[in-house]
This record gives structure tokens, sequence and C-alpha cells, in this order.
């Protein structure tokens, strides 16, 4: 989708006017800070989606952490085909590091502690499945992949059973899939009792301030596992790891994360033999 985006029907349409259809050329992508890199495999997939032939050489594995001017990766083959691919290509691995950048600080915010960092459905349209797996390398977890592959009853679940929790959470059990955990959001003390009596196998705490949080664990004293969502940040989650929480949620992973600086610089490696078209002389 992403490269459809770029070339559209017509292709690179200035390429396709300007370089010769036998120029080759190369190119490295090259890392402009530290990071950690992902989305290696995307990189590779847009050159060969545009020519199966073009060359792509690999240099480090996505999780890697890479320093300023290490070469991630290089590329060879018809000029065309390089700078067609190039900005799409580079976009997805330059998004894809960010992320997974991002998820390790945020992991090792909360080193040392039982609190595990998780990642939201708040991705890019269409770059869920990069994004998820960038989130991973970086070393954080998934949460659910989309509404299909986990039950999460919202505020507006419960209000369309009459604001009942214990009826949601029945209804969950009964007519969801088997085996998959039923997880409730909650906002306050009352609701978070109502979803423990109710068989909640998992609690979310949804915009809770550290106090609240707090005594939200006291209430549960250990019987749920306790998610908490909403307001996390990278400075806020020294502090929630304090609180005793299993899970914090963070769509700033996949919705904020910012671009890593990377480049890719195609050069001409072989220019062609063959002389332009010139317009018929005039007479």
């Amino acid at each position: 989708m992403s490269l459809d985006e770029d070339l559209g029907a017509a292709g690179d349409v200035t390429s396709l006017a300007v370089v010769p259809a036998d120029a080759e050329g190369s190119g490295e992508l090259v890392a402009k800070e530290q990071m950690i890199i992902a989305g290696l495999d995307a990189f590779v997939r847009v050159f060969h989606m545009v020519d199966a032939e073009v060359e792509v050489e690999v240099l480090r594995r996505d999780g890697d952490e890479i320093k300023p001017k290490v070469v991630a990766a290089r590329v060879h083959g018809k000029l065309r085909a390089l700078l067609a691919a190039e900005r799409t290509a580079l976009n997805l691995v330059q998004r894809a590091a960010g992320i997974a950048t991002l998820a390790q600080q945020a992991v090792t915010a909360v080193r040392g502690s039982k609190l595990r960092v998780l990642d939201t459905r708040k991705t890019p349209p269409g770059m869920r499945g990069l994004a998820k797996h960038a989130v991973r390398m970086g070393g954080a977890s998934n949460h659910r992949f989309g509404l299909f592959d986990g039950i999460l009853i919202k505020d507006n679940h419960i209000a369309a059973v009459g604001g009942d929790i214990t009826e949601a959470v029945r209804r969950a059990k009964l007519n969801g899939p088997r085996l998959v955990k039923v997880e409730v959001e909650v906002t306050n003390f009352k609701q978070l009792a109502e979803a423990i009596a109710a068989g909640a196998d998992v609690i979310m705490l949804d915009n809770m301030d550290d106090p609240q949080i707090r005594e939200a664990v006291k209430l549960t004293a250990n019987r749920v596992p306790i998610e908490v969502s909403g307001g996390v940040t990278l400075d806020r989650l020294p502090r929630l790891a304090k609180l005793g929480v299993d899970f914090v949620s963070m769509g700033a992973l996949t919705h904020s994360a910012r671009a890593m600086d990377l480049s890719l610089e195609i050069q001409t490696t072989k220019k062609s033999t063959r002389k332009s078209r010139s317009a018929a002389p005039q007479g």
C-alpha cells in the first residue's frame, strides 16, 4: 500500500523520463544517530517489489543497537528501480527504528521491576504488523494485535448492556472465543470491585493518577493482573514500576515515535552507453 501511494499507476515518471533504462546504481543505508534498527525485512521487500533483481545486502539484524555512521544495508541494481523504491523503503525503516528505539527506552525505564511495557492498536493505517514487530525488537511486548484476538470490555461495551459490568463479563465468557482472557477497563473503584467479582481475567485502570493506582493495587490484592493505560509517558514509567502493577500500555510507542535519522544515498555506478535521442532537425 505504501509503495502504491508513491508510484500510483504510472510509476516514477521522472526517472522513467530521465534515467536511461540500462543505468545501474547502488546505495548504503547509513545510521545518522544511535538507534535500535528495525524494519529491515520491509526495506528488502520494497526493493524486490519494484524489481526482483535488485541486490540487497543486509548487514545488521532487527533489534541491533547501532551507532552513527554504521551501514545497515546496501543495495545495487537498475537505477530506475532504486530511485522508485528509495523513499518508501527509507520511510518504513525509519519509522520502525523509531518505534523500536522508543520501546527500548521504555523497557529500560522499568528495568528491575515486574512491570511489562505493552503497545496498543494505535498504529499508522496499514503498518500494524511492522509496528508490532518493531515494538518487540525494542524489547517491549505486544497487546492484542486487533479486535479479533483479545476481549477488552470498554465503556461503550458496558453502556450497551445498561452499565452492568457483571453482565458484560458474563456475555464475554459465554459468547467469546474459548481460552481468550477477558479484560475489563475501569475508571473508578466501584467498577474495579464489580469487575473482579464478575471474574475478569485482567483489569485495565484507565486514566487513573498514581495515588488512585496505588489504592487499586491494594483493593485488588493480587487477585487479578492489573494494566495501566492512559497518560503513560517515559518520565512516569519509573513511578508506575514502583506501584506494583503488572502491565502498562503505551499508545505513544506506535503513534508518537520519532522517525530515526537514516540516509540512503543512491549513486550511479554504471552509466548508459546509449546516446539519448535528440529532436529531429528542423528545416
